[in-house]
């Protein structure tokens, strides 16, 4: 059985507020180790049926999806750009997806947005939770926080006990689904 929680905060930034969310998500799962992904380590030219026929999907994808395929389940905190997904993650979707279809392997997951605004990304995790399952996810909840500096502190996490409440039921869901 796999033992660690994959986390992708998904988005290129390198202080991506959605990477500290996963991460801080991740954490609060019991007897699991956390491996996160940085995006910036699976960058691969944009995706094209001409350049696949050429040059074939980049080793980089095959990673991803290892990762994934070697998880016990799957925290994903989407950034929101222009009200979808950010152009690095939606890249990186596109090229392991042509691995196999099913991206997301029937891994459980957890997805969560924020933002800085009221409506914390929501209307790309509500793409999301259309759509991942199609793409093999288990989605096993689904969280937006909105305005992060305001509910979350770097030493103490998700601070608005409302939200936090909300959060440790998800995570309860996730640990459920994944067994231990």
């Amino acid at each position: 059985m796999a033992d660690y929680i994959l986390t992708i905060g998904a988005s290129s930034s390198h202080d991506s507020i959605n990477k500290k969310l996963a991460n801080y998500t991740a954490n609060l799962i019991n007897d699991y180790q956390v491996s996160s992904i940085d995006l910036n380590s699976f960058e691969m030219p944009i995706y094209s049926v001409d350049r696949e026929t050429a040059e074939g999907i980049p080793s980089e994808a095959a990673k991803f999806k290892e990762l994934i395929n070697q998880s016990a389940g799957i925290v994903i905190s989407l950034a929101e750009h222009n009200g979808s997904y950010t152009a690095a993650f939606k890249n990186i979707m596109d090229w392991a997806s042509r691995l196999e279809g099913q991206l997301w392997g029937g891994k459980p997951m957890l997805l969560l947005s924020t933002a800085p605004g009221a409506r914390g990304g929501a209307t790309v995790l509500a793409a999301a939770s259309q759509y991942f399952p199609y793409m093999g996810a288990e989605i096993v909840g689904a969280l937006s926080i909105p305005k992060f500096q305001e509910n979350f502190s770097p030493s103490e996490g998700l601070i608005n006990t409302a939200l936090k409440a909300e959060l440790l039921e998800k995570v309860e869901a996730l640990q459920k689904s994944i067994g231990r």
